[in-house]
């Protein structure tokens, strides 16, 4: 009788619960967990018994730990097996898919950015868009990971995606996967004696390309390297670990973030190694909406340590730190669990509100209309379903349009915050505007 299959888990989650019960507050009725328990369990075996068809009993466990997490904030979530040996590849830089950052918005897939050179950038997906459906199948009401499970596939294979953006119609785009190796950080100079360096995630190998970018623009301006922008735009974060490896290079020690948990004693920070690559080099970083996680962590340290001059848009404001925990070593997949928030230097929580640039510079003109459709569309963390709120009671700045914006005969192909990046530079602006706040 399927029935009795029910009370060897649930016996095996009355453990679980009991362990957790252990440790908890002691005046928590414990009582109530297993009463919650036992509903679960009854709703289970009615499910079993008496739904329309029969049910696949794994799924429906996966999905009721799924709906769990996800009640807690937008970015817990279970992984099984095949999904954290995906997330282990990814994390490496190496994958087959698409080349995009997603996240979940009450049950539709949103993406936070494209990745630089990828299938998803090419075809001209934008950060904001929504994917409805994959070869005209919906993943409405999917799990994030579900989704991204289908968006992955062999280098070479096609897929069609449904993209919903505000003010268009639903359209479809076609695309080939990729083996996707995301030069996470690339370099050029720009004038002679301006170095771009663009970072575009924050993967295992972010911060010694980042080494390799500042030893190529040191040799290509022949040791006349007068100012450096550093490029975070669109970039969707990644590892902790490499950006405090990223801050650090510009940095000459010092704290680059700090990470709180739930208890008064989880405080953890994290400094910079004495001595700046760049040896006092004027920077400025360029921050964008869709700038998040690691990348705002940079930011947020060069401002507050008053290294370098933020100049763009306010950032998306995604200040928690998850943490992987393997299940089973891994066998049974891992869970992807928010433990803290962060904090730059100043003590600054970033949940919610963002970074705000020092400079801000918008990269086309922005009307009253887009203000009005930005409202409507809700395009930052504090936007998502149940996102955590910021503790620090700091909030993200209402969308207005900025005073810095291209003139109208600008060209759309000409980069507007990167030509007033290299000008600020230039015109000895950011020097400048560091003095005026240090002092």
């Amino acid at each position: 009788m399927r029935l009795a299959w029910v009370a060897a888990p649930i016996a095996g989650m009355a453990a679980l619960v009991g362990a957790l019960a252990w440790s908890a507050p002691e005046d928590r009725d414990r009582g109530d967990i297993y009463r919650q328990l036992e509903l679960f369990a009854d709703v289970l075996a009615r499910v079993e018994q008496d739904y329309v068809t029969e049910i696949d009993d794994e799924e429906a466990i996966e999905a009721a730990i799924q709906g769990m997490l996800a009640s807690l904030d937008p970015h817990s979530s279970y992984m099984d097996s095949a999904e954290y040996r995906d997330m282990q590849t990814a994390t490496r830089g190496e994958y087959g898919g698409l080349g995009i950052e997603v996240t979940s918005e009450e049950g539709v897939v949103r993406v936070v950015s494209p990745i630089d050179d990828t299938p998803a950038a090419r075809a001209g997906i934008q950060a904001g868009d929504y994917l409805t459906a994959i070869n005209g199948e919906s993943i409405v009401g999917l799990t994030l990971n579900e989704a991204v499970r289908r968006m992955r596939g062999d280098s070479g294979t096609n897929i069609t995606v449904t993209v919903a953006r505000e003010g268009a119609d639903p359209f479809d785009v076609t695309l080939t996967r990729e083996i996707i190796n995301v030069r996470a950080v690339t370099a050029r100079v720009e004038g002679g004696d301006i170095g771009i360096i663009r970072v575009s995630t924050f993967n295992e190998r972010t911060g010694s390309m980042l080494q390799d970018a500042i030893r190529q623009v040191k040799r290509d301006t022949g040791g006349r390297l007068r100012g450096v922008v550093l490029d975070l735009r669109n970039n969707p974060g990644g590892l902790l670990d490499q950006a405090i490896e990223v801050s650090d290079a510009f940095l000459d020690g010092g704290e680059v973030v700090s990470t709180r948990g739930r208890q008064p004693e989880d405080v953890q920070r994290y400094n910079a190694r004495r001595g700046d690559d760049l040896a006092g080099v004027p920077v400025v970083v360029l921050i964008n909406g869709a700038s998040a996680s690691a990348a705002e962590i940079v930011a947020g340290a060069l401002q507050d340590r008053n290294r370098a001059l933020i100049v763009g848009m306010d950032s998306f404001g995604k200040g928690s730190v998850q943490t992987v925990i393997p299940l089973q070593g891994g066998r049974d997949g891992a869970l992807r669990l928010t433990t803290a928030r962060y904090y730059t230097p100043a003590g600054r929580s970033i949940q919610g509100a963002g970074i705000t640039p020092d400079m801000e510079v918008a990269a086309r003109r922005i009307s009253t209309e887009d203000i009005a459709r930005l409202q409507r569309l809700g395009v930052s963390e504090a936007d998502l379903p149940n996102a955590l709120d910021n503790d620090s009671g700091a909030e993200r700045r209402a969308a207005h349009i900025p005073d810095d914006q291209p003139p109208e005969t600008w060209s759309e192909e000409e980069d507007y915050q990167l030509s007033r990046a290299m000008d600020f530079l230039r015109q000895g602006t950011v020097a400048e505007r560091l003095r005026q706040r240090a002092g």
